[in-house]
C-alpha cells in the first residue's frame, strides 16, 4: 500500500517511493544461507581416460576424407576411391570384411570449411552400417 503524504488543508498525495528495507532482508538471509551452505558441497571429480587405458593400435585405419566440395575420398592403404555418400558403408563394410572385428579403425578427416552436418550424416551412416571403430581426425593448434 503506498505511503500518503498530508500537504496543507485536506490535500492528500501518493508518495512513489520504493521501500528497500524488506528487499535488504531478504538478500541478507539469502546471502547468510549461501554462506553457510557453500563449504558443504563438495567438488565433483571427472575421471579422465589416460593412455594407459586406451584401446590397442588398429592393425588397419581407413581414412574417410570429405573435401571442401562435400565429396567422399576413401583411403584404404595407398589407394584413395571416391564414393557417394550412400555408398559410404558398403564400402567401409567390404574394406573390413574378413579382419577381426575392432582390427580395423575408421578416422574421419574433413575440411574445417565444410558443414558440420555433413560430418555428422557420414558417422551416422557408419554408425547405422555397424561400424565399430569410428573417430575425428584433430589437428593440433600451433
Amino acid at each position: 500500500m503506498p505511503a500518503t503524504a498530508h500537504r496543507g488543508r485536506g490535500h492528500r498525495r501518493t508518495m512513489s517511493e520504493i521501500n528497500m528495507v524488506p528487499f535488504i532482508d531478504v538478500m541478507l538471509v539469502l546471502l547468510i544461507i549461501f554462506m553457510v551452505t557453500a563449504p558443504l558441497i563438495t567438488p565433483s571429480m571427472i575421471d579422465l581416460p589416460t593412455v594407459g587405458k586406451g584401446a590397442r593400435q588398429p592393425d588397419q585405419v581407413i581414412q574417410v576424407v570429405i573435401g571442401k566440395d562435400e565429396g567422399l575420398d576413401v583411403k584404404i592403404a595407398d589407394r584413395t576411391t571416391r564414393v557417394p555418400i550412400e555408398a559410404i558403408a558398403p564400402t567401409i563394410l567390404q574394406a573390413q570384411a574378413g579382419k577381426p572385428a575392432g582390427s580395423s579403425a575408421v578416422v574421419i578427416s574433413a575440411d574445417r570449411n565444410v558443414k558440420y552436418e555433413n560430418v555428422v550424416k557420414v558417422m551416422d551412416a557408419l554408425q547405422r552400417a555397424g561400424v565399430q571403430r569410428v573417430g575425428l581426425s584433430v589437428q593440433l593448434a600451433k
